[in-house]
């Protein structure tokens, strides 16, 4: 499979068609400049193809090459910029990337333009105060090959470090292995995916295409929901 990417050369920035050809990504939102009396900091945000999250990408590491989800603030023990975040009226979800920062707010009727001054300045106020992103080590990579694989895992989670965790990472998400029986792909969507009303699309028409294309033993994909996220549907449908 083949993504597209379309260069700006005015930003020196990309964007690209995401999986699921249904959602259009709009273009980069007016990106916002924030000063202090010591330094200014650019924090350039980006459309997502879920409504309710916005990719806020900083221009400093957050991660490295980790990601790391918080979907609720009880979650973010670990993490001083997530539990500031998460302070902010409206923000439901944050997830952390490389070196992007992806927030998902808490319903359509929140107006961005009302959100985004007071996530601008948590963010900037953060990196300037030199404390770490997360303050305890977090867990590796579900991706990341282990002993007890056989050949075929090696290549699914080889192939969605490589390939597939990348581009939907560029729309502010991620995917997680989380296991493979009897043909099927179990993953965990995360960030911007979570929730996005295309991600079954982007499961079955990218994701699952790609990985049955490399991998003949792979027979479908299937997203797997942590018992926290069941508890948060169940409670929004009561």
């Amino acid at each position: 499979m083949r993504f597209c990417r379309t260069v700006l050369k005015d930003r020196n920035l990309a964007t690209k068609q995401p999986f699921h050809q249904l959602a259009q990504k709009k273009s980069f939102l007016p990106s916002a400049v924030l000063h202090n009396t010591v330094r200014c900091m650019f924090i350039q945000t980006q459309d997502t193809p879920n409504p309710n999250s916005l990719k806020f990408i900083p221009g400093k590491e957050v991660l490295e090459s980790r990601t790391m989800e918080f979907s609720t603030p009880a979650a973010a023990f670990c993490s001083p910029l997530a539990r500031q975040l998460f302070r902010i009226e409206g923000v439901k979800s944050v997830f952390f990337g490389p070196d992007f920062i992806t927030i998902t707010k808490e319903s359509e009727d929140l107006d961005w333009n009302l959100l985004k001054p007071d996530i601008y300045a948590t963010i900037m106020d953060f990196f300037a105060s030199g404390l770490p992103v997360v303050t305890e080590e977090a867990p590796r990579t579900d991706t990341a090959p282990s002993e007890e694989d056989d050949e075929v895992v090696l290549m699914i989670k080889e192939l969605l470090d490589t390939r597939i965790r990348p581009t939907v990472q560029e729309d502010g998400g991620d995917v997680i292995y989380k296991g493979f029986e009897d043909g099927i792909v179990q993953l965990k969507l995360q960030g911007s995916c979570t929730s996005c009303p295309s991600s079954i699309i982007t499961l079955k028409n990218g994701i699952q295409n790609m990985l049955q294309f490399y991998i003949p033993e792979v027979e479908g994909v299937e997203q797997v929901v942590d018992d926290d996220d069941d508890a948060e549907k169940e409670a929004n449908s009561t």
